[in-house]
């Protein structure tokens, strides 16, 4: 039985206004949920899902308890971005990425929507463990293009499914067992399109993994940090009681953003606060990121076996 190390950080880049990134991190879940929508409340869909992750926070038993407590965690995000919506219809348009894992201190229970990802370093190799639900990774896929043609394509900001309200939507989920000194870390594009895997790799091997972060988003920012920039890290650790009791900690739109409750006025970004309810410790960041709404399709609750595909469509995010 294992324990995690870990750490969050979230930042509004060169360019963005504001930070539509909201990341979560604790002894037992890693998240990061990027926003969409601009002027439609991409900050608010990231907070929702942060929010709702740290939440319902808790320990599984086995993997597949896991993975339908990450996807029962996705639906219920998804079901308050359609109440929100159907309240308050200049909110539709929103929505937001959502890349992370729960830890049981034997094995990780990934769910991923979107172009967020997720990364393992193991043994000094860095692995990608998500597969971006984009409009570019569909032309690689079918050979049409390059991993170098699709980093500068016009249409790389094309996303295929995201979590925006909708009744369907289907994320992908994986079991990966954790090996003593793994380091997994999830991020929002805002980072993976900026530093590349090499130079990740040497950065997530840091020691210290609150250096480790800043280095991380502090690169992306000097290569040109045209988007947020959100990093979430865990490292697995030999078993200790102290770990296990480390609280929860969201970054991000999630400690600035108050959530409507039911028949609240209209959503106003501009006097949007944080909620005070909010339970776990926060880290207040900046804001920012526009994108637009794709129509997606919707989870079935995973099984153990392993991680779930199907076709989608897909709307342009600015």
């Amino acid at each position: 039985m294992f324990s995690l190390r870990f750490t969050a950080h979230s930042e509004v880049g060169r360019v963005r206004k504001n930070n539509q990134d909201a990341g979560y991190a604790s002894p037992t879940m890693l998240l990061v949920t990027d926003g969409m929508g601009g002027a439609a409340a991409g900050d608010l869909a990231s907070a929702v899902a942060s929010t709702e992750a740290a939440r319902s926070d808790a320990r599984a038993t086995d993997g597949e308890e896991m993975l339908e407590r990450i996807a029962g965690i996705m639906a219920r995000s998804n079901a308050k971005l359609s109440a929100l919506i159907e309240e308050d219809l200049q909110l539709d348009g929103m929505g937001t990425t959502f890349c992370g894992a729960m830890f049981n201190g034997e094995q990780f229970g990934l769910a991923h929507i979107g172009d967020s990802r997720g990364y393992l370093l193991r043994d000094g190799e860095l692995r990608q463990l998500t597969h971006d639900h984009s409009w570019v990774q569909s032309l690689i896929d079918e050979g049409k293009i390059t991993p170098a043609q699709a980093a500068v394509h016009p249409h790389r900001s094309l996303i295929l499914k995201v979590l925006n309200g909708q009744d369907l939507f289907d994320p992908d989920y994986e079991l990966l067992e954790a090996r003593l000194g793994d380091r997994i870390m999830f991020c929002s594009d805002g980072l993976s399109g900026l530093v590349d895997d090499e130079v990740m790799a040497g950065l997530l091997a840091i020691d210290d993994l609150d250096e480790a972060a800043a280095r991380l988003a502090g690169t992306a920012y000097d290569n040109g940090g045209h988007d947020n920039i959100t990093v979430v890290i865990g490292e697995v650790a030999d078993q200790d009681d102290e770990l296990d009791a480390a609280p929860g900690l969201l970054v991000g739109s999630a400690t600035e953003v108050e959530i409507p409750g039911p028949g609240s006025s209209p959503w106003n970004a501009a006097t949007a606060t944080i909620s005070p309810s909010t339970p776990p410790t926060t880290r207040p960041q900046a804001w920012g990121r526009t994108r637009m709404r794709p129509p997606v399709t919707r989870p079935r609750i995973p099984s153990a076996a392993g991680p779930g595909s199907s076709p989608s469509c897909s709307r342009p995010r600015s």
